[in-house]
């Protein structure tokens, strides 16, 4: 049973609502629309929210949306049958009311489609009834239980009777096809009256088998002579050369030398000829190379289908046509496309897009692009590239930004520190970039408090011991009026992490502090006692930011740990809503040159921004994320 099904521009314009079982479809179609279309995630036709699942379908020719929404514990075969058909006769129906495109003739016009959905909704589900499943056959009503007993005996030595058949008419076509050696051998044997073989009961004797053996030998050798004399006779048929060897690249002026065949009518083998040695060497009507390009093929086709009614309508069609094709009068298929998405796929698996979100990439624009007309004087080459672009460009601004001065400023006026938690697998510099924001911090006139959390790895603290000192430093106590600006709790190794995070946040309220640190240990994605650990500390000390420290040097791996952070957060936390990670730092960024895909997949996957990259190993080497300059390295060739 459906939930709903609703029907409405891109432009938010609902033209026509089914309300099935739910009362309102408003909030997950919203959800929709702010997850999925605002943010170019497309690759997928479902959603899920909540308890429901949202299934749609974009009408990128004429900017309409088809969304059918049912709970997500029911599997409904027929919903795509039921979306695509819904889509051709909605489309059919009320094509001149929609041609318009405009908001007050889509207000104005009177959609009445309920009559038509419930029929193909009722086609719909009938086609897709389970049929009932076939009942086991029993033993009597095969087969094998029709044939007798003494049929199915098998002795040794002795072939069955369909083999038997099939010997003897092998054996027959042997003898029909053979020469008048062969048949003149065989028919003494069929006049004697001897025993064919083992299978009538009858073994043959040792004088019986050595005549038997010779006769199959003359047959074979017989029947090779024969091959070989047909070959002989139809070898020498055509003594001549079909067309003229044209020798271009060496230098013979006189075509008409080398050729010692016999003359062609009318010089048709001489054109087609020439014809087939253009296409093979990819000569154009010039003489010269045609460029390797994505888009070779699309404006190869589009050349030869604007020729094709020059020929047959005259120059005039002919000019239309050109002009028709220039104004941008053809619409975006999948097959257009195909060539060009392969391409830019690669690309970006080869910038470090991690490969099924490339394929994701492309799906979504295609799914965007498909139907919709070409713009003047554009390729197609052209339309999917500045598609991907901006897709790539909106997925690296997420829905929500985050702004931790604002927020700390925020909790300053609440008289609570602001609490960032920080994770990560082992190595990727969680210690190194977070003594970056302490830097940060203290730039902007915050104080600091670290929590040293890590108390499994060696080192750790005395690490962290050392980042404090130097930023003190920087930063002492007499240039801000006696007051400490940045300081390390501590309490050494082995404890439990959870528990020194929540004195360190205890300490820093009573202390005044306004931002709290804190630092936890490297673990991997797949250990489930630290994973459970790290929950238990979010879950515990409830933090402002939950920060997820990455590596720009890897791809696959960042989909990999992103997702089992997120997993494992949610299965091992007691709460109810568990806290998720809600940002990213992107580490090493300065060692990978123009292989910025780490960035795409980390924020297609969680839908979370890049709130800090860092450039280096300095205080000094963070920086925020750009868009556009991350895309434009990003499909630079």
């Amino acid at each position: 049973m459906l939930d709903f099904f609703t029907i409405f521009s891109k432009g938010g314009l609902v033209l026509w609502c089914f309300q099935g079982v739910s009362d309102s479809c408003t909030g997950p179609v919203n959800a929709l629309i702010r997850s999925v279309l605002l943010q170019e995630r497309g690759g997928n036709n479902s959603f899920t929210h909540e308890a429901l699942t949202l299934k749609y379908k974009l009408d990128n020719q004429f900017e309409l949306v088809f969304v059918v929404g049912f709970q997500k514990i029911l599997t409904l075969t027929y919903v795509d049958k039921l979306i695509d058909d819904v889509h051709r006769l909605f489309r059919d129906k009320y094509r001149t009311e929609i041609q318009q495109q405009s908001a007050l003739s889509l207000l104005n016009g009177t959609f009445d489609f309920q009559n038509d959905f419930l029929r193909l909704l009722r086609e719909a589900e009938e086609s897709s009834k389970i049929r009932a499943p076939t009942t086991m056959k029993k033993f009597e009503d095969s087969e094998k239980a029709k044939k007798p007993v003494r049929s199915m005996i098998e002795t040794r030595g002795e072939k069955p009777k369909e083999k038997a058949k099939n010997s003897k008419k092998k054996g027959a076509k042997k003898e029909g096809s053979d020469g008048p050696l062969a048949t003149s051998k065989a028919v003494p044997a069929e006049k004697s009256g001897l025993p064919v073989g083992p299978e009538n009961g009858v073994e043959l004797s040792k004088e019986e088998l050595i005549r038997r053996k010779r006769e199959e030998f003359i047959q074979k050798h017989g029947r090779g002579l024969e091959k070989s004399s047909k070959s002989k006779s139809e070898a020498p048929k055509e003594k001549g050369k079909k067309a003229p060897r044209v020798w271009e690249l060496g230098g013979c002026a006189n075509k008409e030398v080398l050729d010692y065949s016999t003359p062609t009518t009318n010089g048709a083998p001489e054109a087609a000829l020439s014809e087939d040695i253009n296409l093979i060497r990819g000569t154009g009507p010039g003489g010269q190379l045609q460029d390797l390009d994505c888009s070779s093929s699309d404006d190869e086709g589009a050349a030869q289908n604007s020729t094709k009614p020059s020929s047959t309508k005259g120059t005039l069609g002919g000019m239309f046509g050109m002009l028709k094709g220039l104004v941008g009068s053809k619409s975006l298929s999948r097959e257009d496309m195909e060539s060009v998405l392969d391409k830019m796929r690669d690309h970006l698996i080869a910038k470090n897009v991690a490969a099924d979100i490339a394929v994701q990439l492309c799906e979504s624009v295609a799914n965007k692009l498909e139907g919709k007309v070409m713009g003047t004087f554009s390729t197609v080459t052209s339309t999917v590239k500045q598609a991907l672009q901006e897709s790539l460009v909106q997925i690296l601004q997420p829905q929500r930004r985050v702004d931790m001065l604002r927020d700390i400023m925020d909790a300053q006026r609440r008289q609570r520190p602001y609490v960032v938690t920080f994770c990560g697998v082992n190595g990727v510099g969680k210690s190194t970039n977070l003594a970056k924001i302490s830097f940060w911090l203290l730039e902007n006139g915050f104080s600091v408090l670290i929590a040293a959390c890590d108390t499994f790895r060696a080192g750790a603290v005395e690490q962290l011991r050392t980042h404090t000192r130097r930023l003190s430093a920087l930063h002492p106590p007499e240039k801000h009026g006696g007051r400490t600006m940045v300081q390390l709790f501590e309490k050494g190794y082995g404890k439990d992490a959870a528990g020194i995070a929540m004195e360190a946040i205890a300490f820093a309220r009573n202390q005044g502090f306004d931002v709290v640190l804190v630092d936890t240990a490297g673990r991997m994605q797949d250990n489930a006692p630290l994973m459970t650990a790290l929950a238990k500390l979010i879950t515990v000390n409830t933090p402002d930011l939950v920060l997820f420290v990455g590596e720009a040097l890897v791809g696959n791996e960042a989909v990999d740990q992103l997702v089992k952070f997120n997993r494992a957060l949610a299965d091992h936390s007691m709460a109810q809503t568990p806290r998720l990670i809600d940002g990213i730092v992107l580490t090493k960024f300065d060692t990978i040159d123009d292989k910025v895909g780490a960035a795409i997949s980390m924020t297609y996957i969680t839908s979370k921004p890049i709130v800090f990259v860092g450039t280096g190993q300095t205080y000094c080497d963070l920086r925020s994320l750009n868009a556009k300059a991350v895309v434009a390295a990003l499909m630079k060739a």
